[in-house]
């Protein structure tokens, strides 16, 4: 017999495409921790600056709409920077735009520390906004690409819960430091803390796996967020981004200014004990990803507006106590419906995930920008009722959206109406 008839006969196999990250793996978790640690530090830096408002108000002898611009002023630029660093990310990968984000954006931290202008200051937070945009403009996409779509709602929620816990932190650092240091001392802690998170997202964060370089002309470009903004979705998501997140930050900015004067009259630490409240916001972010994984997301979203609706209401109201839970239930509404929505628009764009996102979160940020200085002629012409019939109006728009996303017709390879 020869040797041909006896050896054993070669199976020809194609590669096999990597399996995408499912939750329950030793990849998720990794994935999950470094999310979070990358949320944290983001909004850590981002919005360290919103409890010292009343003291940069008096220090630099400004109005409360010019100190709310240490804060617009980064979400302002962050919101111009999402798309072309998006288009970056789609040529170069993910995870070198994120790391790269996360350790400029502690270094203009510090530098913040050191000036004693606040033109200059200003300046440096609009730097630090453009930095920031390097995660928020890749974090979405990076899972919708890496991340199995049965584990995405969850995987989303866990992200949006770090970003939940480093505005918490950020905000109770910066007002609880102030007890004991300058403010500018306080932004230094912030700063350090936001490099060591940068090292541990880096050495946690899993590599790209399912990424594709793609190099986008202006016109391509064009044309891909034309085709997201005619999507019988996307566009109505965005409007939701834009209102939800221009309310909820109004609603921090200046919930200081009437919590430091009567009836209340709180100081530094006690007002920063009020973002303790984030810790509802983190809870409603991954049981509200959860939730749209079970049921849909179409009937997680409204029913998250209307919760926050009924919160800012609540807020109108002398007693403290009524007051707080009117915060910790905007909180919650909102960081449930941003979960939702976020995941909505993963899962929604079939192609250019990375533009739908950056449209998403444009639209996110420019809202805190805009709705958040806007909210300062309503706080000077109406005090907190001016401030608060302002941001309802703003989330009766949004619930009335989010009612008519409830008749979307579903993705056609999906045929899921939870899509």
């Amino acid at each position: 017999m020869s040797s041909a008839s006896t050896a054993a006969p070669t199976l020809l196999t194609t590669p096999q495409p990597a399996q995408k990250i499912r939750r329950g793996t030793a990849a998720y978790l990794r994935t999950a921790w470094a999310m979070f640690y990358g949320g944290f530090a983001t909004f850590v830096t981002l919005y360290c600056m919103q409890p010292l408002m009343p003291a940069l108000s008096q220090e630099f002898g400004i109005t409360p709409a010019a100190a709310s611009m240490s804060v617009s002023a980064s979400t302002g630029a962050l919101a111009l920077a999402l798309i072309p660093i998006s288009a970056l990310a789609d040529r170069i990968g993910r995870r070198p735009i994120m790391c790269a984000s996360l350790f400029i954006t502690a270094l203009l931290t510090l530098a913040g520390a050191f000036t004693h202008d606040y033109a200059h200051l200003i300046l440096i937070r609009a730097l630090l906004g453009i930095s920031i945009a390097g995660l928020p403009a890749v974090a979405m996409a990076y899972l919708a690409e890496e991340i199995d779509a049965d584990s995405l709602g969850l995987s989303m929620g866990l992200y949006i819960a770090g970003n939940a816990m480093g505005g918490m932190c950020g905000r109770l650092l910066a007002a609880g430091l102030t007890e004991w240091m300058p403010w500018r001392e306080a932004i230094m802690v912030v700063g350090a803390l936001s490099f060591v998170l940068a090292v541990l997202f880096w050495r946690n964060l899993p590599p790209s796996r399912h990424f594709h370089p793609v190099t986008h002309s202006p016109r391509q470009m064009i044309a891909a967020a034309r085709s997201h903004l005619t999507d019988a979705g996307l566009p109505w998501l965005f409007v939701v981004s834009f209102l939800l997140m221009g309310c909820f930050v109004s609603l921090y900015n200046y919930v200081g200014f009437r919590l430091v004067a009567p009836p209340f009259n709180l100081g530094p630490a006690q007002l920063g004990l009020v973002f303790t409240l984030y810790v509802v916001g983190m809870g409603s972010s991954t049981w509200g990803g959860r939730l749209s994984d079970r049921i849909g997301r179409r009937n997680v979203l409204w029913m998250m507006v209307a919760i926050m609706l009924v919160g800012m209401l609540l807020t109108l109201a002398a007693n403290l106590a009524v007051m707080v839970i009117g915060i910790g239930l905007a909180t919650f509404g909102f960081f449930g419906a941003h979960s939702t929505a976020s995941s909505w628009v993963g899962r929604r764009a079939l192609h250019t995930k990375a533009m739908a996102s950056a449209l998403y979160l444009f639209a996110y940020y420019l809202g805190s920008s805009v709705l958040g200085t806007t909210t300062g002629l309503a706080w000077h012409a109406g005090g907190w009722t001016g401030v608060v019939v302002l941001l309802s109006v703003g989330l009766l728009l949004a619930l009335a959206v989010s009612l008519r996303l409830r008749r979307l017709p579903p993705l056609p390879q999906s045929g899921n109406p939870a899509h």
